[in-house]
Protein backbone atom coordinates (compact mmCIF):
# COMPACT_ATOMS: atom_id res chain seq x y z
CA UNK A 1 0.00 0.00 0.00
CA UNK A 2 1.09 3.49 -0.50
CA UNK A 3 2.30 5.14 2.58
CA UNK A 4 -0.16 8.40 1.39
CA UNK A 5 -3.52 7.87 1.46
CA UNK A 6 -6.76 9.20 -0.40
CA UNK A 7 -6.78 12.69 1.29
CA UNK A 8 -3.11 12.96 0.61
CA UNK A 9 -1.95 12.32 4.17
CA UNK A 10 1.15 10.94 5.47
CA UNK A 11 0.54 7.42 7.18
CA UNK A 12 3.93 6.52 8.19
CA UNK A 13 4.57 6.30 11.24
CA UNK A 14 7.22 8.38 12.26
CA UNK A 15 10.60 6.48 13.25
CA UNK A 16 14.10 7.74 14.12
CA UNK A 17 16.35 6.66 11.39
CA UNK A 18 17.17 6.77 8.04
CA UNK A 19 14.83 4.73 6.38
CA UNK A 20 10.67 4.89 7.51
CA UNK A 21 8.80 1.84 7.57
CA UNK A 22 7.11 1.67 4.51
CA UNK A 23 9.29 -1.41 2.63
CA UNK A 24 12.54 -0.57 3.52
CA UNK A 25 15.47 -2.56 2.90
CA UNK A 26 15.32 -5.71 4.90
CA UNK A 27 17.54 -6.53 7.95
CA UNK A 28 17.99 -10.35 6.69
CA UNK A 29 19.25 -9.54 3.19
CA UNK A 30 21.68 -6.76 4.70
CA UNK A 31 22.87 -9.80 7.26
CA UNK A 32 23.15 -11.97 4.05
CA UNK A 33 26.61 -10.16 3.22
CA UNK A 34 29.12 -11.62 4.68
CA UNK A 35 32.00 -8.66 2.95
CA UNK A 36 33.94 -10.96 0.87
CA UNK A 37 34.64 -8.66 -1.79
CA UNK A 38 33.81 -11.47 -4.80
CA UNK A 39 32.17 -8.19 -5.80
CA UNK A 40 34.20 -5.49 -6.52
CA UNK A 41 35.97 -6.63 -9.58
CA UNK A 42 32.96 -6.44 -11.05
CA UNK A 43 31.25 -2.96 -10.03
CA UNK A 44 31.31 -0.57 -12.41
CA UNK A 45 31.58 2.34 -9.98
CA UNK A 46 34.23 0.06 -7.59
CA UNK A 47 36.00 -0.58 -10.75
CA UNK A 48 36.47 3.40 -11.68
CA UNK A 49 37.17 4.93 -8.32
CA UNK A 50 38.16 2.28 -5.89
CA UNK A 51 36.19 3.42 -3.26
CA UNK A 52 34.77 1.16 -0.50
CA UNK A 53 31.05 2.69 -0.47
CA UNK A 54 31.42 2.66 -3.99
CA UNK A 55 31.11 -0.79 -4.18
CA UNK A 56 28.30 -2.94 -3.16
CA UNK A 57 29.22 -4.34 0.19
CA UNK A 58 30.02 -0.91 0.85
CA UNK A 59 26.49 0.38 -0.08
CA UNK A 60 25.09 -2.86 2.04
CA UNK A 61 27.04 -1.68 5.24
CA UNK A 62 25.13 2.11 4.39
CA UNK A 63 21.89 0.29 3.94
CA UNK A 64 22.15 -1.67 7.45
CA UNK A 65 23.22 1.92 8.88
CA UNK A 66 20.20 3.59 7.76
CA UNK A 67 18.18 0.66 9.74
CA UNK A 68 19.78 1.46 12.83
CA UNK A 69 17.99 4.36 15.21
CA UNK A 70 19.76 7.81 15.05
CA UNK A 71 20.99 7.30 11.91
CA UNK A 72 20.41 10.25 9.12
CA UNK A 73 19.74 9.98 5.26
CA UNK A 74 22.75 12.37 4.60
CA UNK A 75 23.59 14.02 1.10
CA UNK A 76 26.63 11.41 1.59
CA UNK A 77 24.83 8.35 1.77
CA UNK A 78 22.23 9.73 -0.93
CA UNK A 79 25.17 10.50 -3.47
CA UNK A 80 26.66 6.39 -2.41
CA UNK A 81 23.02 5.04 -3.35
CA UNK A 82 23.21 6.99 -6.92
CA UNK A 83 26.57 6.20 -7.94
CA UNK A 84 25.14 2.78 -8.41
CA UNK A 85 24.15 1.91 -11.72
CA UNK A 86 22.12 -1.11 -10.41
CA UNK A 87 23.44 -3.42 -13.23
CA UNK A 88 23.92 -6.36 -10.80
CA UNK A 89 26.82 -7.48 -11.81
CA UNK A 90 27.79 -7.88 -8.02
CA UNK A 91 24.60 -10.64 -8.19
CA UNK A 92 26.23 -12.54 -10.41
CA UNK A 93 29.37 -12.47 -9.09
CA UNK A 94 28.39 -12.86 -5.29
CA UNK A 95 28.82 -16.60 -3.67
CA UNK A 96 26.28 -16.22 -0.96
CA UNK A 97 23.58 -14.91 -2.82
CA UNK A 98 23.04 -11.80 -1.40
CA UNK A 99 20.36 -10.38 -3.04
CA UNK A 100 21.53 -6.53 -4.03
CA UNK A 101 18.68 -5.87 -6.29
CA UNK A 102 16.28 -6.21 -4.06
CA UNK A 103 18.30 -3.90 -1.25
CA UNK A 104 18.78 -1.44 -3.88
CA UNK A 105 15.01 -1.56 -5.36
CA UNK A 106 13.64 -0.85 -1.90
CA UNK A 107 16.39 1.29 -0.75
CA UNK A 108 16.14 4.17 -4.30
CA UNK A 109 12.17 4.13 -2.94
CA UNK A 110 12.97 5.57 0.26
CA UNK A 111 15.63 7.60 -0.94
CA UNK A 112 12.87 9.16 -3.43
CA UNK A 113 10.23 9.46 -0.62
CA UNK A 114 12.38 11.15 2.06
CA UNK A 115 15.45 13.14 0.33
CA UNK A 116 14.78 16.53 -0.59
CA UNK A 117 15.99 16.68 -4.22
CA UNK A 118 18.08 19.76 -5.37
CA UNK A 119 15.19 22.03 -8.08
CA UNK A 120 18.08 20.91 -10.87
CA UNK A 121 17.52 17.17 -10.11
CA UNK A 122 13.70 17.24 -9.19
CA UNK A 123 13.31 19.09 -12.89
CA UNK A 124 15.75 16.94 -14.61
CA UNK A 125 13.25 13.26 -13.32
CA UNK A 126 9.71 15.10 -14.19
CA UNK A 127 11.16 15.77 -17.65
CA UNK A 128 12.43 12.16 -18.20
CA UNK A 129 9.52 10.35 -16.40
CA UNK A 130 6.64 12.92 -18.46
CA UNK A 131 8.36 11.30 -21.66
CA UNK A 132 9.94 8.38 -21.81
CA UNK A 133 7.30 6.03 -20.37
CA UNK A 134 5.18 7.42 -22.96
CA UNK A 135 5.62 6.24 -26.32
CA UNK A 136 3.10 8.51 -27.74
CA UNK A 137 4.90 11.49 -26.34
CA UNK A 138 8.11 9.69 -27.75
CA UNK A 139 7.01 9.34 -31.06
CA UNK A 140 5.89 13.18 -31.10
CA UNK A 141 9.23 13.88 -30.48
CA UNK A 142 10.67 11.52 -34.05
CA UNK A 143 10.06 14.41 -36.24
CA UNK A 144 12.30 16.82 -34.43
CA UNK A 145 14.84 13.95 -34.02
CA UNK A 146 15.01 13.33 -37.84
CA UNK A 147 15.33 17.29 -38.48
CA UNK A 148 17.72 17.71 -35.80
CA UNK A 149 20.35 15.09 -37.50
CA UNK A 150 19.11 15.86 -41.14
CA UNK A 151 19.54 19.66 -40.38
CA UNK A 152 23.32 19.21 -39.49
CA UNK A 153 22.63 20.60 -36.29
CA UNK A 154 23.26 17.67 -34.12
CA UNK A 155 26.94 17.67 -35.57
CA UNK A 156 27.52 21.13 -35.27
CA UNK A 157 26.42 21.43 -31.80
CA UNK A 158 28.60 18.07 -30.52
CA UNK A 159 31.68 20.36 -32.30
CA UNK A 160 30.27 23.38 -29.55
CA UNK A 161 32.25 23.78 -26.33
CA UNK A 162 29.33 24.52 -25.14
CA UNK A 163 28.11 21.32 -24.55
CA UNK A 164 31.55 20.57 -22.35
CA UNK A 165 29.59 23.30 -19.35
CA UNK A 166 26.43 21.15 -20.08
CA UNK A 167 27.21 16.89 -19.49
CA UNK A 168 23.56 15.94 -19.37
CA UNK A 169 22.76 17.89 -22.50
CA UNK A 170 26.17 16.77 -24.39
CA UNK A 171 24.46 12.84 -23.56
CA UNK A 172 20.86 13.64 -24.66
CA UNK A 173 22.18 15.07 -27.96
CA UNK A 174 24.34 12.18 -28.42
CA UNK A 175 21.76 9.73 -27.83
CA UNK A 176 19.29 11.19 -30.14
CA UNK A 177 17.86 7.65 -31.74
CA UNK A 178 18.53 7.31 -35.38
CA UNK A 179 14.67 6.49 -35.80
CA UNK A 180 12.85 7.35 -38.74
CA UNK A 181 9.50 8.75 -39.02
CA UNK A 182 8.11 5.62 -41.36
CA UNK A 183 9.56 3.21 -38.33
CA UNK A 184 8.10 5.24 -35.48
CA UNK A 185 4.24 5.16 -37.55
CA UNK A 186 4.51 1.73 -37.91
CA UNK A 187 1.67 -0.43 -35.61
CA UNK A 188 2.19 -4.16 -34.96
CA UNK A 189 -0.74 -6.15 -35.46
CA UNK A 190 -2.57 -6.85 -32.54
CA UNK A 191 -2.63 -10.39 -33.67
CA UNK A 192 0.23 -12.44 -35.55
CA UNK A 193 -0.76 -15.86 -36.21
CA UNK A 194 1.54 -19.05 -36.17
CA UNK A 195 3.42 -20.12 -38.87
CA UNK A 196 2.73 -23.74 -39.70
CA UNK A 197 2.16 -25.95 -36.50
CA UNK A 198 0.80 -24.00 -33.50
CA UNK A 199 3.20 -24.09 -30.23
CA UNK A 200 1.89 -22.05 -28.09
CA UNK A 201 -0.17 -18.35 -27.41
CA UNK A 202 2.35 -15.78 -25.97
CA UNK A 203 2.14 -12.17 -25.71
CA UNK A 204 4.68 -9.68 -26.28
CA UNK A 205 5.21 -6.25 -24.30
CA UNK A 206 5.75 -3.58 -26.75
CA UNK A 207 7.46 -1.25 -24.08
CA UNK A 208 8.12 2.42 -24.57
CA UNK A 209 11.09 3.22 -25.81
CA UNK A 210 11.04 -0.15 -27.40
CA UNK A 211 7.93 0.89 -30.02
CA UNK A 212 9.00 4.34 -30.45
CA UNK A 213 12.19 4.40 -31.31
CA UNK A 214 12.96 0.42 -32.28
CA UNK A 215 9.87 -0.28 -34.22
CA UNK A 216 12.26 -2.44 -36.27
CA UNK A 217 13.32 -4.40 -33.65
CA UNK A 218 9.57 -5.25 -32.16
CA UNK A 219 8.82 -6.18 -36.02
CA UNK A 220 11.78 -8.56 -36.23
CA UNK A 221 10.54 -10.41 -33.09
CA UNK A 222 7.01 -10.95 -33.86
CA UNK A 223 8.32 -12.19 -37.13
CA UNK A 224 10.72 -14.57 -35.81
CA UNK A 225 8.08 -15.75 -32.91
CA UNK A 226 5.79 -16.01 -35.94
CA UNK A 227 7.79 -18.28 -37.81
CA UNK A 228 8.66 -20.48 -34.74
CA UNK A 229 5.56 -21.47 -34.63
CA UNK A 230 3.98 -18.75 -31.59
CA UNK A 231 0.86 -16.68 -32.22
CA UNK A 232 1.95 -13.25 -30.93
CA UNK A 233 -0.81 -11.23 -29.10
CA UNK A 234 0.61 -7.64 -29.05
CA UNK A 235 -1.89 -5.23 -26.91
CA UNK A 236 -0.86 -1.43 -27.45
CA UNK A 237 -1.60 -1.38 -23.49
CA UNK A 238 -0.21 -0.76 -21.12
CA UNK A 239 1.75 2.03 -22.48
CA UNK A 240 5.03 0.89 -20.24
CA UNK A 241 5.88 -1.84 -17.73
CA UNK A 242 6.78 0.62 -15.30
CA UNK A 243 10.73 -0.63 -15.44
CA UNK A 244 12.47 3.01 -15.73
CA UNK A 245 10.09 4.07 -12.48
CA UNK A 246 10.93 1.35 -10.52
CA UNK A 247 14.53 0.93 -10.68
CA UNK A 248 14.64 4.60 -10.40
CA UNK A 249 12.72 4.54 -6.81
CA UNK A 250 9.68 6.25 -8.67
CA UNK A 251 7.31 4.02 -6.84
CA UNK A 252 4.40 5.98 -6.95
CA UNK A 253 5.04 6.13 -10.80
CA UNK A 254 5.76 2.14 -11.51
CA UNK A 255 3.25 0.64 -9.51
CA UNK A 256 -0.27 1.55 -11.64
CA UNK A 257 2.07 0.52 -14.50
CA UNK A 258 2.86 -2.69 -13.20
CA UNK A 259 -0.88 -3.31 -12.49
CA UNK A 260 -1.92 -2.35 -15.83
CA UNK A 261 0.56 -4.68 -17.40
CA UNK A 262 -0.16 -8.04 -14.90
CA UNK A 263 -4.04 -7.18 -16.52
CA UNK A 264 -3.08 -6.98 -19.94
CA UNK A 265 -1.08 -9.97 -20.45
CA UNK A 266 -3.12 -12.54 -17.84
CA UNK A 267 -4.61 -15.45 -19.82
CA UNK A 268 -1.32 -16.51 -22.29
CA UNK A 269 1.44 -18.67 -21.93
CA UNK A 270 3.80 -16.50 -21.35
CA UNK A 271 4.42 -13.03 -21.58
CA UNK A 272 7.63 -12.29 -24.10
CA UNK A 273 9.76 -9.27 -23.62
CA UNK A 274 12.66 -8.17 -25.97
CA UNK A 275 14.28 -5.59 -23.80
CA UNK A 276 16.15 -6.25 -20.81
CA UNK A 277 15.33 -3.84 -18.94
CA UNK A 278 11.64 -4.61 -19.48
CA UNK A 279 11.85 -8.34 -18.37
CA UNK A 280 13.44 -7.63 -15.32
CA UNK A 281 11.13 -5.27 -14.00
CA UNK A 282 8.29 -7.71 -14.69
CA UNK A 283 9.90 -10.30 -13.21
CA UNK A 284 10.32 -8.67 -9.97
CA UNK A 285 6.73 -7.67 -10.20
CA UNK A 286 6.43 -10.32 -6.97
CA UNK A 287 8.54 -7.96 -4.93
CA UNK A 288 7.10 -4.68 -5.82
CA UNK A 289 3.47 -5.81 -4.78
CA UNK A 290 4.35 -8.29 -1.82
CA UNK A 291 2.44 -5.52 0.99
CA UNK A 292 -0.64 -5.48 -1.72
CA UNK A 293 -3.02 -8.53 -1.14
CA UNK A 294 -4.84 -7.74 -4.34
CA UNK A 295 -2.50 -8.17 -6.55
CA UNK A 296 0.58 -9.82 -4.70
CA UNK A 297 -0.28 -13.23 -6.13
CA UNK A 298 -1.37 -12.00 -9.43
CA UNK A 299 1.93 -10.64 -9.72
CA UNK A 300 3.67 -13.45 -8.63
CA UNK A 301 1.88 -15.50 -11.35
CA UNK A 302 2.43 -13.12 -13.74
CA UNK A 303 6.50 -12.96 -13.15
CA UNK A 304 6.75 -16.73 -13.33
CA UNK A 305 5.26 -16.74 -17.11
CA UNK A 306 7.68 -13.89 -18.05
CA UNK A 307 9.95 -14.96 -20.07
CA UNK A 308 12.88 -13.29 -22.42
CA UNK A 309 12.41 -13.35 -25.71
CA UNK A 310 16.20 -15.10 -26.59
CA UNK A 311 14.66 -17.87 -23.07
CA UNK A 312 11.72 -18.85 -25.11
CA UNK A 313 12.91 -19.63 -28.17
CA UNK A 314 15.94 -21.35 -27.02
CA UNK A 315 13.81 -23.64 -24.90
CA UNK A 316 12.43 -24.78 -28.26
CA UNK A 317 14.01 -26.74 -31.39
CA UNK A 318 14.11 -24.45 -33.83
CA UNK A 319 12.11 -24.96 -36.95
CA UNK A 320 12.23 -22.27 -39.18
CA UNK A 321 14.97 -22.59 -41.92
CA UNK A 322 18.21 -20.43 -41.26
CA UNK A 323 19.76 -18.68 -44.24
CA UNK A 324 23.38 -17.46 -44.34
CA UNK A 325 24.67 -14.16 -42.56
CA UNK A 326 28.37 -13.58 -43.15
CA UNK A 327 29.78 -11.58 -40.53
CA UNK A 328 31.33 -11.57 -37.32
CA UNK A 329 29.63 -10.01 -34.71
CA UNK A 330 30.46 -9.14 -30.76
CA UNK A 331 27.38 -10.06 -28.19
CA UNK A 332 27.07 -7.07 -25.78
CA UNK A 333 25.41 -8.50 -22.60
CA UNK A 334 23.18 -6.05 -21.32
CA UNK A 335 23.20 -5.87 -17.54
CA UNK A 336 19.39 -6.34 -16.82
CA UNK A 337 19.83 -9.45 -19.12
CA UNK A 338 22.87 -11.36 -17.63
CA UNK A 339 23.16 -10.29 -14.41
CA UNK A 340 19.20 -9.46 -13.17
CA UNK A 341 17.68 -12.39 -15.28
CA UNK A 342 20.68 -14.29 -15.54
CA UNK A 343 20.41 -15.11 -18.95
CA UNK A 344 23.52 -15.10 -21.12
CA UNK A 345 24.01 -18.39 -22.78
CA UNK A 346 20.84 -18.41 -24.69
CA UNK A 347 21.40 -15.39 -26.66
CA UNK A 348 24.32 -16.98 -27.84
CA UNK A 349 23.08 -19.82 -28.52
CA UNK A 350 20.53 -18.35 -30.97
CA UNK A 351 23.40 -16.17 -33.11
CA UNK A 352 25.54 -19.43 -33.34
CA UNK A 353 22.48 -20.84 -34.98
CA UNK A 354 22.77 -18.44 -37.75
CA UNK A 355 25.29 -19.87 -40.50
CA UNK A 356 28.10 -17.56 -41.59
CA UNK A 357 28.02 -15.87 -37.93
CA UNK A 358 31.30 -15.46 -36.51
CA UNK A 359 30.67 -14.55 -32.54
CA UNK A 360 33.02 -12.83 -30.86
CA UNK A 361 33.48 -11.71 -26.76
CA UNK A 362 34.52 -8.46 -25.55
CA UNK A 363 36.41 -8.03 -22.81
CA UNK A 364 34.68 -7.12 -19.36
CA UNK A 365 31.54 -8.50 -20.38
CA UNK A 366 30.07 -8.30 -17.07
CA UNK A 367 30.95 -4.29 -16.77
CA UNK A 368 27.94 -1.92 -17.65
CA UNK A 369 27.97 -0.12 -20.62
CA UNK A 370 26.93 3.14 -18.80
CA UNK A 371 23.65 3.73 -19.96
CA UNK A 372 21.66 1.84 -16.53
CA UNK A 373 18.32 3.21 -17.38
CA UNK A 374 18.56 6.94 -16.76
CA UNK A 375 22.08 6.97 -14.99
CA UNK A 376 23.64 7.66 -17.99
CA UNK A 377 21.83 11.30 -17.57
CA UNK A 378 21.84 11.45 -14.34
CA UNK A 379 25.76 11.10 -13.72
CA UNK A 380 26.73 11.41 -17.16
CA UNK A 381 30.54 11.74 -16.24
CA UNK A 382 30.84 8.45 -14.58
CA UNK A 383 28.43 7.09 -17.36
CA UNK A 384 30.84 8.67 -20.10
CA UNK A 385 33.98 6.76 -18.75
CA UNK A 386 32.25 2.96 -18.62
CA UNK A 387 30.84 3.96 -22.29
CA UNK A 388 34.40 4.08 -23.87
CA UNK A 389 36.00 1.14 -21.39
CA UNK A 390 32.47 -0.47 -23.61
CA UNK A 391 33.66 0.90 -26.72
CA UNK A 392 37.13 0.17 -26.71
CA UNK A 393 36.64 -3.23 -25.88
CA UNK A 394 33.94 -3.99 -28.37
CA UNK A 395 36.01 -2.44 -31.16
CA UNK A 396 39.20 -4.73 -29.96
CA UNK A 397 37.44 -7.67 -31.03
CA UNK A 398 37.41 -6.84 -34.19
CA UNK A 399 33.93 -6.86 -35.37
CA UNK A 400 31.41 -5.60 -37.75
CA UNK A 401 28.48 -5.54 -36.00
CA UNK A 402 27.52 -6.09 -31.92
CA UNK A 403 24.67 -7.52 -30.79
CA UNK A 404 22.54 -5.96 -27.80
CA UNK A 405 19.01 -6.68 -26.32
CA UNK A 406 18.24 -3.29 -24.73
CA UNK A 407 17.67 -0.52 -26.19
CA UNK A 408 19.36 1.93 -23.69
CA UNK A 409 22.59 0.03 -24.26
CA UNK A 410 22.21 0.39 -28.05
CA UNK A 411 21.78 4.22 -27.91
CA UNK A 412 24.54 4.49 -25.27
CA UNK A 413 27.15 2.20 -27.60
CA UNK A 414 26.73 4.08 -30.84
CA UNK A 415 26.86 7.35 -28.97
CA UNK A 416 30.68 5.88 -28.13
CA UNK A 417 31.37 4.82 -31.06
CA UNK A 418 30.51 7.58 -32.90
CA UNK A 419 32.72 9.55 -30.32
CA UNK A 420 35.21 7.16 -31.37
CA UNK A 421 34.78 7.92 -34.98
CA UNK A 422 34.42 4.19 -35.68
CA UNK A 423 30.64 3.98 -35.93
CA UNK A 424 29.20 -0.09 -35.54
CA UNK A 425 25.30 -1.56 -37.16
CA UNK A 426 23.91 -2.50 -33.68
CA UNK A 427 21.79 -4.83 -34.06
CA UNK A 428 19.07 -6.77 -31.56
CA UNK A 429 19.55 -10.58 -31.83
CA UNK A 430 16.07 -11.02 -33.04
CA UNK A 431 17.36 -8.49 -36.21
CA UNK A 432 19.72 -11.06 -37.31
CA UNK A 433 17.51 -13.63 -36.49
CA UNK A 434 14.66 -12.32 -38.66
CA UNK A 435 17.04 -11.91 -41.33
CA UNK A 436 18.60 -15.28 -41.50
CA UNK A 437 14.73 -16.76 -41.68
CA UNK A 438 14.17 -14.60 -44.62
CA UNK A 439 17.21 -15.66 -46.01
CA UNK A 440 16.33 -19.57 -45.34
CA UNK A 441 13.05 -18.98 -46.60
CA UNK A 442 13.98 -17.48 -49.98
CA UNK A 443 16.68 -20.86 -50.03
CA UNK A 444 13.85 -23.25 -49.24
CA UNK A 445 12.96 -25.37 -52.65
CA UNK A 446 9.90 -24.19 -54.61
CA UNK A 447 7.35 -26.35 -53.54
CA UNK A 448 8.09 -26.03 -49.40
CA UNK A 449 7.70 -22.19 -50.45
CA UNK A 450 4.40 -23.11 -52.58
CA UNK A 451 3.45 -24.61 -49.05
CA UNK A 452 4.48 -22.16 -46.81
CA UNK A 453 2.18 -19.43 -49.04
CA UNK A 454 -0.73 -21.49 -48.82
CA UNK A 455 -0.43 -21.54 -45.29
CA UNK A 456 -0.36 -17.73 -45.23
CA UNK A 457 -3.42 -17.25 -47.12
CA UNK A 458 -5.09 -20.11 -45.24
CA UNK A 459 -4.63 -17.83 -42.13
CA UNK A 460 -5.23 -14.21 -43.79
CA UNK A 461 -8.01 -16.07 -44.95
CA UNK A 462 -9.56 -17.12 -41.40
CA UNK A 463 -8.88 -13.65 -39.98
Amino acid sequence: MSPIDSAGEDTRTPIDRAFDDHKPPEKELVEDCVHCGFCLPTCPTYVLWNEEMDSPRGRIVLMGAGLEEGSELSDTMVGHFDNCLGCMACVTACPSGVRYDLLIEDTRQQVERLHPRTPRERMLRRVLFATFPHPGRLRATVPLLVFFRNSGMAAGLQRSRLLDRMPALRTLSELAPPVRLRDAMHRLPARTRADGAHRGTVGFLQGCVQRAYFGDVNAATVAVLAAEGFDVHAPRSPRCCGALGLHAGQEEDSLPLAKATIKAFEGYDHVVVNAAGCGSAIKDYGHLLRDDPEWRERAEALAARALDVHELLASVPARAPRGTIEMKVAYHDACHLAHAQGVRSQPRELLRSIPGIELVEPAEWELCCGSAGIYNLTRPDAAAELGARKADNLLATGAEAIAAANPGCTLQIAAHLQRKGQPLPLLHPMQLLAQSIEAGRRSEPGVARLARAGRRVSSIWRR
